[in-house]
């Protein structure tokens, strides 16, 4: 049986407290390293990626570690919701702190036109 890490639990709880209150609701989910950020719109009931956004794409212009990268994330996985008609999301942070880089792009997917 393997060991379960303090990082992988903490997702895990945050994962399931955003399923049970988001009623069904598309979920927003973000994931950082070191060097870059990703956005996904994830329908948990079909099991399916709506659209995704993510500083490694070809012709990215900000640095993908910083802050104004996250923003232009932000505004990119906004602009592809709105245009696969979605509008209302949840916000799956997953393990990572609402801080920083994190918080840089749900500010701006929420100035974009998404509402969390």
């Amino acid at each position: 049986m393997e060991k379960i890490t303090t990082f992988e639990r903490r997702k895990n709880r945050v994962r399931f407290a955003v399923k049970q209150k988001g009623a069904g609701r598309i979920r927003l989910c973000v994931n950082r390293s070191e060097r870059h950020i990703e956005a996904q719109l994830i329908d948990d009931k079909k099991a399916i990626t709506l659209a995704a956004a993510s500083s490694k794409e070809k012709g990215f212009k900000a640095k993908g570690s910083s802050v104004e990268g996250a923003k232009l994330v932000g505004q990119m996985i906004a602009e592809r919701a709105l245009k696969a008609k979605v509008k209302e999301v949840v916000f799956d942070r997953g393990a990572f702190q609402f801080h920083g880089r994190i918080k840089a792009l749900a500010e701006a997917a929420r100035e974009a036109g998404l509402s969390f």
